[in-house]
């Protein structure tokens, strides 16, 4: 259906000669980057308000209220509690194809909270969520250059359609496969997905890292009183407590690419009761789906294993799963051609001196940070493991794309509270500008350019699917699983609350919360 809908955009009445379609292609991006310029107000309060939520997955309910209100108030349809979801969303602007998505990821990290622009640790709130990698500038990005597009799309009657949408718990890989599942992509010819970095920078074929499995495994054995019968008990932690043992043995076996780790969430009640029930939570981490599948089988036989050795029963459920990426190659070479016509941000000095004491915290190299846009980045000739997102089943649906936007600090380690300290900063502002201005420019590409998106499905479809089916991870009856993090956001919210940023009464979050930027070690 894509390819006749990508191929039937040629005949558009809209189009005209290459010439004048050239020209007119350049004025509307220099267009719309001014416009994104001029909304940069807008990017730094959706940056630092979506910051002061610290919302974790799952319980985006916050970001959900505020994003909708922005969207509704600019003509956009805004579905709340889509695809089991209750704190998902999808919104839609426009008519009729192409249907172009915009997305991004939204949650954060426990106990990340950090105090903005403070370079050493200096919580917020103690032991509360934070921004530790930098999920709140997203957001601000895509929404700054989907108005920007919607403009001239009225003014100019453009046909097709904007969705913007989010990464429901991308740090737990439990959202993008729900919205597969229920089809919300099916009629979708191009996704422009978002993620903060410290580069401006976009990649095509297989992306380094892995996909995942996410499972969760629950021992049921019998309580007893640990000193006086216990004997009588059969303890469900014992056989937590014995799979990770066996798997910890079956690493060295396994292949070196794959990445495997796990926390207890149950480990029993109180010593001196044999634990009846016990959980434990694994992440199974591998190149490619196959793979995946596969160490998912040998888990399984270990818990198996683990249950017969306590006379314990097990069940198991997939919390969630991502496909490894795989990004388009025609537009991904149309965003490197608009990153590099807009570059990077333009750093002050002391950006660069608040960005190298960030970066002494972490023991890296002091570099501060990047003024180089980057070269678009073909697939590794030798395959690189390491992180996950789940991106990569909507990747394996429709034409999809992710821009690397540098609105972080480079060389921090990744998931600490030392990510979170540039979010609500000059450094994340600039960097969501950046950002925002590549992805309205690739829109006008692909509004403009029928050619563009029927070379991106001619790849998508004879390179990229030429011998791979996507099944998602997560079966048809498999719930989300939104009971997680409830208990930490309902222990913390309030206390967030009281630090939720006001933009009618402060310019930033900064200025709100009384810190002089960069604030420094003595």
């Amino acid at each position: 259906m894509r390819i006749l809908i990508a191929m039937a955009l040629i005949f558009l009445p809209y189009t005209i000669s290459s010439a004048q379609d050239s020209e007119q292609i350049a004025a509307l991006k220099a267009e719309v980057t001014e416009k994104v310029e001029n909304n940069k107000k807008m990017v730094q309060e959706i940056v630092d308000s979506l910051f002061s939520f610290s919302e974790l997955g799952f319980q985006e309910y916050e970001t959900q209220r505020y994003i909708g209100e922005i969207l509704e108030d600019n003509g956009f349809e805004f579905q709340r509690d889509v695809a089991g979801l209750p704190s998902g969303w999808w919104a839609t602007w426009g008519s009729g194809h192409p249907v172009i998505a915009l997305g991004t990821d939204v949650d954060g990290i426990p106990k990340a909270s950090q105090k903005p622009g403070v370079a050493y640790k200096d919580p917020l709130i103690e032991g509360a969520p934070g921004h530790g990698e930098g999920h709140n500038s997203g957001m601000a990005v895509i929404i700054t250059a989907a108005l920007a597009l919607q403009e001239v799309m009225q003014r100019d009657n453009i046909p097709g359609t904007i969705v913007i949408w989010p990464g429901i718990a991308e740090e737990l890989l439990a959202g993008k496969a729900f919205f597969t599942r229920e089809g919300l992509f099916d009629e979708v010819d191009a996704v422009l997905f978002t993620h903060v970095g410290s580069s401006l920078a976009v990649s095509w074929g297989q992306a380094r890292g892995t996909g995942l499995i996410s499972v969760e495994y629950t021992f049921t054995g019998e309580s007893s009183h640990s000193a006086g019968a216990p004997w009588m008990g059969r303890s469900a932690l014992d056989a937590v407590e014995l799979m990770n043992a066996g798997w910890n043995a079956r690493r060295e076996h396994l292949h070196p690419l794959q990445r495997s780790h796990y926390i207890i969430s149950d480990g029993g009640d109180q010593p001196n009761v044999v634990p009846q029930t016990a959980s434990v939570w694994y992440y199974i981490r591998e190149m490619t789906a196959e793979n995946i599948l596969e160490n998912y089988d040998k888990l399984n036989k270990t818990a198996e294993g683990a249950a017969l050795m306590t006379d314990t029963t097990v069940t198991h459920r997939v919390v969630g799963g991502a496909w490894p990426r795989h990004f388009n190659k025609p537009i991904a070479e149309a965003i490197q051609q608009n990153i590099e016509a807009v570059g990077m941000p333009e750093w002050e000095e002391k950006d660069h001196i608040f960005a190298k004491a960030v970066q002494a915290l972490a023991d890296a190299d002091q570099v501060g940070l990047s003024t180089e846009v980057s070269e678009i980045r073909a697939p590794s000739e030798y395959p690189v493991s390491g992180g996950s997102d789940d991106i990569g089943d909507i990747s394996w649906l429709v034409p999809t794309i992710n821009l690397n936007y540098p609105a972080n600090i480079g060389s921090l380690g990744g998931h600490n509270w030392r990510n979170t300290i540039a979010m609500a900063t000059p450094v994340a502002h600039k960097g969501s500008v950046v950002g925002a201005k590549v992805i309205a420019q690739t829109m006008v590409d692909l509004f403009m350019k029928p050619e563009l998106l029927e070379e991106a499905h001619k790849y998508f479809n004879d390179v990229q699917l030429a011998e791979t089916t996507y099944v998602p991870f997560i079966s048809a009856t498999e719930k989300p699983a939104i009971e997680k993090n409830v208990d930490i956001m309902a222990k913390f919210k309030p206390q967030l609350k009281e630090l939720y940023y006001d933009p009618e009464k402060y310019d930033t979050y900064l200025e709100q919360l009384g810190i002089t930027y960069p604030t420094l070690p003595e």
